[in-house]
């Protein structure tokens, strides 16, 4: 168990499946979590299993993100936010889709990095960030031109946070997941003619688990990971290393 006692964690997208195990993770070692998210009963619903503070602020506007995060005494962030917007290939992409997918997973993510490390450069006790991105950021997945390009996009944001915020002690690193089969994916990832393929692609030939991707995410937080910076890791059962 990785301990991270008095540090005050933010994790947006908490009311959601991994964002919200995440929390119930870090809670365990001793963190001050605040879990935001855009549903409030599933965020009351997680301070009271875990003792989480909550907070609610849209991460499309930058003066909603400047006004909850300009007075918290941070130390990490795990942006987890996210939006799936559209199965759709480059001709047939709804375009207001794409700009809806990028506002909220990289446009969003920076913000929240952009008022986050103002915090943590002001307390000058250094800092981890974890992105939550996504193994489309890394390889070419049929009709993920919206998501995907909005995951590549928030892993250049990881890798120049990385090397600007080294120099004040700030960590930063995403995480690049598989699915994760829930009700909400199985529309798509579950079809036969996707699922299938899509497994036999992939060294060890099963979906991600929620547990499996929070677990690495506080390890990029705490202390046993203090020489990792600017990292994109993979956590697709090796399907990126096809």
């Amino acid at each position: 168990m990785y301990d991270l006692t008095g540090r005050t964690i933010l994790v947006t997208g908490a009311s959601g499946g991994i964002g919200g195990t995440t929390v119930r993770h870090l809670a365990k070692t001793g963190a001050d979590v605040i879990a935001s998210g855009r549903s409030q009963e599933a965020l009351d619903e997680l301070a009271a299993e875990t003792g989480a503070r909550t907070l609610t602020f849209d991460l499309t506007s930058e003066d909603s993100v400047r006004a909850a995060l300009g007075d918290l005494d941070l130390w990490g962030v795990v942006n987890c936010g996210g939006f799936g917007g559209e199965i759709a290939t480059p001709q047939e992409t709804d375009i207001s889709v794409f700009d809806q997918v990028i506002s909220i997973n990289a446009r969003g993510a920076l913000l929240v990095t952009k008022y986050a490390a103002r915090t943590m450069e002001r307390l000058g006790q250094g800092g981890s960030i974890v992105n939550v991105s996504s193994q489309a950021g890394l390889v070419a997945l049929h009709g993920h031109v919206s998501y995907g390009s909005s995951k590549a996009a928030l892993d250049n944001i990881t890798r120049v946070s990385a090397l600007e915020l080294g120099k004040l002690g700030v960590r930063v690193n995403s995480v690049n997941p598989t699915v994760v089969m829930t009700p909400m994916s199985a529309w798509y990832w579950g079809r036969p003619d996707v699922e299938g393929p899509f497994l036999e692609a992939m060294p060890l030939g099963r979906w991600a688990t929620e547990d499996e991707i929070a677990a690495p995410i506080v390890f990029l937080l705490s202390d046993a990971a203090s020489m990792i910076s600017g990292v994109s890791l993979p956590i697709d059962g090796g399907y990126s290393c096809r």
